[in-house]
């Protein structure tokens, strides 16, 4: 059964960082393309940013460009997202997601974690 579990979120400063991390369960992250998605409040779900299993080609949406970093470890089977410069706009419950039937994550995923809550105050 594949699992998807996020931790990591919190409340933090504008300007502030935070890890999030995606633990997996039932399949390899290295088969996989591996993505969060974001949901603020009243808004509809976005992507943020997705990895490709096999070569670890990465995607960002514009507006976390050169502030986040998503990674992975074949290892713990858990992808990573660093955010750092953070800002209010990006208050957002973060999601987890997965599909095996596309590399680009933003094409359409088909297995979701739970979400983790990420406040950042001004």
């Amino acid at each position: 059964e594949v699992q998807l579990v996020e931790s990591g979120g919190g409340l933090v400063q504008a300007g502030g960082s935070l890890r999030l991390s995606c633990a997996a369960s039932g399949f390899t992250v290295d088969d996989y393309a591996i993505g969060w998605f974001r949901q603020a409040p009243g808004k509809g779900r976005e992507v943020v940013s997705c990895i490709a299993g096999f070569d670890h080609d990465t995607y960002y949406t514009d507006s976390v460009k050169g502030r986040f970093t998503i990674s992975s470890d074949n290892a713990k089977n858990t992808v990573y997202l660093q955010m750092s410069s953070l800002k209010p706009e990006d208050t957002a419950v973060y999601y987890c997601a997965a599909t095996n039937r596309t590399w680009y994550c933003y094409l359409g995923v088909d297995y979701w974690g739970k979400g983790t809550l990420v406040t950042v105050s001004s």
